[in-house]
């Protein structure tokens, strides 16, 4: 297997139980067959004023998923160590598992409000790795569910 068509695996969970129940983000890709494209989940499951989940699922080529794979290796995410991080606690958590190639992470640690919990911590250089690639992840994810199911084609 290239590298280019390496096993690869993510996953990001961030959640918390309180007064309306288990309410959750959490999203998945994972590289499928070939290794030609890939498959994003995503939920979004909350009971906040009766909302509803929210779960889409797409497929993404080949070429967005080297670039994932880019955005995660310049991180330097996968020479952390998350043992000096925030335990989960009441107020929810985070997790965090990539497999690439025959590395693999896995990260659990107590949700960050903001970059000031990540500067509080035991280790806030690897903690501030964590919270860049996370929100540059959720941003990616959350843009390609955009285009993905919002945009509509045009007659010519």
């Amino acid at each position: 297997m290239s590298a280019d068509n390496e096993q690869f695996y993510l996953r990001y969970y961030s959640g918390h139980t309180g007064l309306y129940g288990h309410e959750f983000l959490e999203f998945d890709i994972r590289v499928l067959g070939d290794g030609s494209s890939a498959l994003v989940r995503y939920t979004n499951d909350s009971r906040y004023r009766d909302a509803s989940s929210i779960r889409k699922e797409m497929c993404v080529s080949d070429l967005m998923v080297k670039e994932i794979k880019r955005i995660i290796k310049e991180s330097g995410i996968m020479k952390e160590d998350d043992a000096k991080w925030p335990e989960k606690n009441s107020d929810g958590h985070q997790e965090l598992v990539i497999q690439m190639g025959n590395q693999r992470i896995s990260f659990v640690t107590a949700t960050i409000g903001s970059s000031i919990d990540v500067q509080a911590s035991a280790d806030p250089e690897g903690l501030r790795v964590f919270y860049d690639l996370v929100q540059d992840l959720k941003t990616l994810v959350f843009s390609l569910i955009s285009m993905h199911f919002k945009v509509k084609a045009t007659p010519r």
